[in-house]
């Protein structure tokens, strides 16, 4: 019975059911292989981190790689089932030249994105965990796809920035190499105070906190940089452990300063102008 309701179908129709059956095959066949990948490399990445130290930012983007190029292939199956779709693909690419110029240029900064994102995986100039300042932003790497950066700020916001513009622009890496920091911190004086009295107190105060680090190579320093126009500028340097710890440090070292500059008399001036008049010039001149 079953067999003759199936000669009764007319041949297109079961033809083209037979190929959706394969379409669907396919399409679903793409999305477990690719999940059950990715799981697998993700429980990889676990177990091979603690034991083989194996690189997460280049891990990461090995991945998506592998599970993109899972997808192509999938849709390039799915496209070579459909009865003539190949042909009339090739077709239109070789008629359109037009049309692949301007999705060429349409598409060159999502190429762009994903070869700047292969570079980052390769050359390593900054991995997922890595302190970093970029377009004049302070955060910590959390996260690197084959698109684009995603940052967490200080602030604890995600900024996404596409690879392309990271492999454009200057960045600050707090992390590679030595984590220690050689911070500043900007005082300015009258230039009635008097200098020492100025340099002991900051010194003093830098060496009393807990976060500065006293090494016999890295001692802290207070120089004068500047006689301004109302002031003379001292810049305190000073080691401290890494960046995070670094501009809560100088925070910290300038209040206590400001403190001691009060409570023992070095004057920390306002900006002033003398203005003078002109018929008071003119007074002068006659006189």
């Amino acid at each position: 019975m079953l067999q003759l309701n199936i000669m009764a179908i007319p041949t297109g129709t079961l033809n083209t059911l037979i190929t959706l059956i394969k379409i669907s095959i396919a399409i679903i066949a793409t999305v477990i292989v690719a999940r059950v990948i990715n799981r697998a490399l993700v429980i990889y990445f676990k177990f091979a981190s603690g034991k083989l130290k194996v690189d997460e930012t280049t891990y990461t983007v090995v991945r998506r790689i592998i599970i993109v190029t899972i997808y192509v292939i999938g849709g390039i199956v799915v496209i070579s089932l459909i009865p003539g779709l190949p042909n009339l693909m090739l077709g239109m690419a070789a008629g359109a030249g037009i049309a692949a110029i301007v999705i060429g240029f349409a598409a060159q900064k999502v190429l762009s994105n994903i070869f700047s994102g292969i570079s980052i995986a390769i050359f390593r100039p900054f991995r997922v965990g890595d302190v970093v300042e970029m377009e004049k932003e302070y955060g910590t790497i959390e996260d690197i796809t084959l698109r684009h950066t995603v940052i967490r700020t200080w602030q604890n916001k995600r900024q996404i920035i596409p690879n392309s513009r990271i492999s454009e622009e200057t960045i600050i890496n707090w992390t590679i190499g030595d984590l220690t920091v050689l911070w500043a911190v900007d005082f300015g004086i009258s230039y009635d105070s008097d200098i020492d009295l100025a340099r002991s107190i900051i010194l003093d105060e830098i060496n009393k906190h807990p976060d500065v680090m006293h090494e016999q190579d890295r001692e802290a320093k207070v120089r004068v940089t500047e006689l301004g126009d109302f002031a003379v500028n001292l810049r305190a340097l000073f080691w401290v452990p890494d960046r995070p710890t670094a501009w809560g440090t100088g925070a910290e070292i300038r209040e206590s300063v400001k403190k001691r500059f009060d409570s023992e008399g070095v004057e920390i001036p306002f900006p002033y102008r003398t203005v003078v008049f002109k018929k008071d010039m003119k007074a002068k001149r006659a006189g």
